[in-house]
């Protein structure tokens, strides 16, 4: 039997999509209003119905510069920036350390708590993620990205020549870890 007529192969390559399609959203659905740090743990806990978030966990990572500091002096300090940096970071932190997350975010934003120097938006980084994984999620293909497509989101960028290598690095990476994250979760689906 090959492994295109082995429902069990069709069946988990059915999930790894079915898992990518749920727990990617679009940019419109995150909330419009600011929030507080137990609606943000909420937020990420209802995306990713499998982890677990505390205070101290996102503390750490603003502590660590992994994510931005909250607006001081607003009780809803945590912004759509924030969900993104966050989404992005449970992504990753199956597969990554936090100094290489850190790594990755430099990449695209320099310093986490100064959006003047960013090479992209937050907010583009996201809808390319966000392109990326609807792509994959119906893909056909065995790639494990599919490298000519990424350079062409990179090249439709409105960025200087000499940052599109690395803006590519970190689409790169945001596609593996986050297709890295689908095959983990449905291989715990899988035995439980």
């Amino acid at each position: 039997m090959t492994e295109q007529n082995d429902p069990i192969a069709i069946s988990i390559e059915d999930s790894v999509k079915v898992k990518a399609k749920s727990s990617t959203l679009s940019l419109n659905d995150f909330p419009k209003y600011d929030l507080f740090l137990s609606q943000v743990i909420e937020f990420l806990e209802d995306l990713f119905n499998d982890e677990t978030y505390t205070i101290n966990i996102i503390q750490n990572y603003i502590k660590s510069d992994v994510i931005a500091k909250p607006h001081h002096g607003k009780k809803k300090g945590y912004t759509k920036i924030h969900l993104i940096q966050l989404v992005f970071v449970s992504y990753m932190r199956p597969v990554l350390s936090t100094e290489e997350i850190k790594k990755v975010f430099n990449l695209a934003f320099n310093d986490i708590n100064n959006r003047e120097d960013d090479i992209i938006t937050w907010e583009t980084a996201y809808d390319l993620f966000y392109e990326i994984q609807k792509n994959q999620a119906k893909s056909t293909s065995n790639l494990i990205i599919d490298e000519k497509k990424l350079r062409g989101y990179v090249d439709e960028l409105n960025i200087r020549e000499e940052d599109k290598e690395r803006i590519f690095v970190f689409i790169s990476v945001l596609a593996l870890v986050a297709k890295a994250s689908f095959i983990k979760n449905t291989a715990k689906e899988l035995i439980n």
